[in-house]
Formats: C-alpha cells, sequence, structure tokens
C-alpha cells in the first residue's frame, strides 16, 4: 500500500488556493466561498479545518468542517463537509484516514459531536458515523441522510 500525507490546511497554508480550486472543481462550490472559509481556520476565527490527503504535492483526497452544509437543521453543527477521494485512489483508506484525523482533531478542541451529510449508506458507519436523521437541503426537495459522530 502506497504512503500518503495527511495534512491540515494550516500545516501546508501555501495550499489554500489549489485546495480551494480542487474542491471547487469536485463540488461546484464556489471558489471564494472554500476560500473564505479557509482563511477564517488560517487566521484562528474558527477551529473548524480543513485537511488534505497528499500524494507528494498533489491532493488525492480531502474534506473540511464548516458550521452548515446546505441543509434545514442549522442546529446541527459543526458539518463536516467536501468529502472527495480522486477515483484511482479510492479503496485505499483514504476517506477512512481523514474521517480519523478530523474527529480526532475536532475531539481535541472539545467539539463534539460532529455531523455530516450524504446519501451514502453504509459508508460512514464504518468509521464509526451513526445515522441519526433525514434532512432537507437548503434548495432541494430531497430529504438527504445525516450522520453523527459522538
Amino acid at each position: 500500500m502506497k504512503e500518503y500525507t495527511y495534512v491540515t490546511l494550516r500545516q501546508k497554508p501555501e495550499l489554500k488556493e489549489k485546495a480551494a480550486a480542487w474542491f471547487h472543481e469536485k463540488w461546484k462550490v464556489p471558489q471564494e466561498a472554500y476560500l473564505e472559509c479557509m482563511e477564517a481556520y488560517l487566521n484562528y476565527e474558527t477551529e473548524y479545518g480543513w485537511y488534505l490527503c497528499l500524494d507528494r504535492e498533489c491532493i488525492v483526497g480531502g474534506l473540511g468542517v464548516i458550521e452548515n452544509d446546505f441543509h434545514d437543521r442549522k442546529d446541527l453543527k459543526p458539518n463536516v463537509c467536501a468529502v472527495y477521494t480522486e477515483k484511482e485512489y479510492r479503496c485505499q483508506g483514504i476517506a477512512g484516514q481523514l474521517l480519523d484525523i478530523v474527529v480526532k482533531d475536532m475531539k481535541s478542541k472539545g467539539i463534539t459531536p460532529i455531523y455530516l451529510i450524504t446519501d451514502h449508506e453504509s459508508f460512514y458507519e464504518r468509521y464509526g458515523w451513526e445515522f441519526l436523521c433525514m434532512v432537507q437541503g437548503d434548495n432541494e426537495l430531497n430529504m438527504t441522510r445525516m450522520y453523527i459522530h459522538r
């Protein structure tokens, strides 16, 4: 199995622009929105961070933590968001490692529980997440699964 480097954006702030572009490409959320959240994290305005998996200097996986991931349950915060692993890097434990890192980091800062929304079933349970409820997206009629990690 290949060795990858896992970092927070605070550990590698020079990746901010590259990371914002990478997340924008994956999720189509405006790059400026990512940059705004990343700046707040880098300036210690929030402990809600950004986590990356690198293959040398190439971003191959990542996720963030934000107040609310575009759903109607504003009381369920913070939210892990933008979880993504490049297709050719999947099934190597990268997402699981990132999830483990973020859970430990948030707990070390006294931030617990944390939440995430997803349309995946059975993936997050492998990493200690529990189904909590269904939530409605901000601009959607469909309901989405909300998970909690205590």
